[in-house]
């Protein structure tokens, strides 16, 4: 009888001990993110724009992640994110359950170029140009 009951509060300890949990976390990954919901046009009116933007660190190396919406002259929307990692930076443009993925090739000072086998787009402060054979396609920053 003794052997069962120091089993069983055996038992109940080990399960306490082990069941608590960490409050601290991995002390390794910081992640912070932000959002700009709002900007103010020149009449001063307030525009709501469609970006969000996150940054994580893991282990020293930080990756940012910038997502905005675009719209193209068809009136479609596509969703573009922008992806900086110490080893490479890449846009990923989605529509229609597709995701294309662009490795950054070049920058100049006002513009940007990624590119992916026959796919090419040059992105400036709110536009993209994507180039595909003998089809362009502009994408414009677009508010929501």
């Amino acid at each position: 009888m003794k052997k069962v009951i120091l089993v069983a509060v055996s038992a109940i300890f080990l399960s306490m001990v082990s069941c608590k949990k960490s409050e601290g976390g991995n002390k390794e990954i910081i992640q912070s993110e932000s959002s700009e919901t709002s900007v103010v046009d020149n009449n001063g009116k307030i525009d709501s724009v469609s970006t969000s933007s996150s940054m994580t660190e893991v282990n020293g190396q930080k990756t940012e992640k910038t997502s905005n919406i675009y719209k193209a002259t068809d009136g479609t929307l596509v969703k573009v994110i922008f992806e900086t990692t110490p080893k490479e930076s890449t846009l990923s443009i989605r529509n229609n359950n597709k995701t294309f993925i662009l490795k950054k090739t070049g920058s100049s000072g006002k513009e940007t170029t990624y590119t992916k086998d026959d796919m090419t787009a040059k992105v400036t402060q709110d536009s993209i140009h994507l180039i595909q054979g003998n089809n362009i396609i502009e994408l414009k920053k677009t508010k929501i």
